[in-house]
């Protein structure tokens, strides 16, 4: 195992400036999520590290070796991707051994690492099967398999999740959590769903536009985010945003409205501001305090009950974990947590807190 340093790393294709002088520092036995929307650069970075991409400049270290100008057969690293990338020809036997057979590892040692993956994996019964007999969660299994045979320095995931369905994606994230904390190899994993970053790291970078917005752990960056992109991006359902201008203790709305200075905040009289608000954060006032709301949607989900509203012409969700009986049309009254709640400035996004 080893951790691996990405200092002040930049790629360009063409003229296109597509990773920014990307800085982290991965722990050895670390699980690290690299997360965005598409097109931010992550499995970009990740094909760097591997060394499936060339860098432009900046520096790639594995344990203290600069691995810049270093063939990606000598990093020690495996790669999981998002298509199983398994030879049809081959049993998964076959296809889990194959990177042993290539580097002329004895037959034993080939058979007891084979042993021990299957065996992690729960593939003794499918040694023999093809990958067109396999179903899209054991496929993913076997290419794990085979990455886990090499026992590398550093696991490399690419999206491999995103190809199975909504159940299985479930039950695979616990699948890869066991396993990292079995074998507690140092591992990078690409993924846009932020759900899978908040449920699998030990540190979260999101980055956007080839630039990382923030690095924390999975509740650093929900309690405490840097700006309002991080805000949005981590937790689902994203957080609420609400325009409005700082009046002394309170945040105006477009309508008028006040909202309660968030206890973390500050900023100046008449500065234009984003009040942050998460769904969960939101309950039902009593009597006549909080802010008046027209009721949009009411969508039951049986654990809670999410309730879409409008708020100064803003849809606004609320997480209740009560069940109740709104009606589309119906009005109740929100009051949001001040000590929970978040102010962004209007221009630049980033969040306003106490000094």
């Amino acid at each position: 195992m080893a951790s691996v340093t990405i200092g002040q790393v930049h790629k360009y294709f063409g003229r296109t400036h597509i990773i920014q002088g990307v800085s982290v520092d991965i722990a050895d036995g670390e699980f690290c999520v690299l997360v965005g929307p598409s097109g931010c650069g992550k499995s970009t970075l990740l094909r760097m590290i591997a060394g499936l991409e060339e860098i432009s400049g900046g520096d790639i270290y594995i344990g203290d070796k600069r691995v810049n100008d270093m063939p990606p057969k000598e990093r020690d690293i495996a790669m999981v991707f998002q298509n199983y990338a398994l030879y049809p020809h081959m049993t998964v036997r076959d296809n889990m051994a194959f990177s042993l057979l290539l580097a002329k590892q004895s037959a034993q040692v080939i058979a007891e690492r084979v042993d021990i993956a299957a065996g992690i994996l729960g593939l003794h019964a499918l040694l023999d099967r093809f990958p067109r007999q396999l179903s899209g969660g054991q496929r993913q299994r076997v290419a794990m398999g085979r990455a886990i045979v090499r026992d590398p320095q550093v696991f490399l995931f690419d999206e491999p999740l995103s190809n199975l369905d909504a159940k299985l994606r479930v039950s695979m994230r616990t699948e890869i959590k066991e396993l990292h904390q079995r074998l507690k190899t140092t591992s990078i994993y690409v993924t846009h769903d932020q759900i899978e970053a908040m449920t699998m790291a030990d540190k979260i970078v999101v980055m956007r536009d080839g630039v990382v917005e923030q690095i924390g752990t999975p509740l650093q960056l929900y309690d405490h985010p840097a700006n309002q992109f991080v805000a949005g991006f981590i937790g689902s359902p994203s957080m609420n945003f609400l325009p409005g201008t700082v009046r002394g203790q309170h945040v105006a709305l477009s309508d008028g409205s006040l909202l309660p200075m968030p206890l973390q905040a500050r900023a100046s009289e008449g500065q234009a501001v984003v009040y942050g608000t998460r769904p969960e954060h939101l309950h039902i006032a009593s009597g006549s305090e909080g802010l008046a709301t027209e009721v949009v949607v009411v969508e039951p989900t049986g654990a809670d009950t999410q309730v879409f509203t409008k708020i100064a012409g803003v849809e606004v969700t609320s997480v209740f974990r009560e069940r109740h009986t709104f009606t589309p049309g119906s009005t109740i009254r929100l009051q949001a947590d001040a000590s929970r709640a978040h102010l962004f400035d209007a221009v630049s996004g980033k969040a306003l807190t106490a000094a």
